[in-house]
């Protein structure tokens, strides 16, 4: 490679760590995480809602009948020491 065309590109990634220090200090990183920031934006979206609802049945599906077992016995164990 070119010493020409590496110092430029040295250069050009000194300067954008340096623009993303100064947004970081500044506040404009976002200042919350970014699950808070999204958090609720699906909160009226069906499709979202949908895909939750199909996650969720997918995962029932894999359980292993053993899980299932071990759940239900916890939960009577559970409600028997309530």
């Amino acid at each position: 490679m070119q010493t020409g065309k590496l110092e430029a590109r040295v250069a050009a990634l000194e300067n954008e760590v340096n623009r993303l220090r100064r947004d970081l200090e500044s506040g404009r990183g976002g200042g919350k995480p970014w699950w808070e920031q999204i958090a609720g934006t699906f909160a009226q979206d069906r499709i979202y809602k949908e895909a939750m609802r199909l996650g969720q049945q997918q995962r029932r599906a894999q359980r292993s009948p053993s899980s299932k077992q071990d759940r239900d016995s916890n939960a009577r164990a559970r409600h028997r020491s309530s």
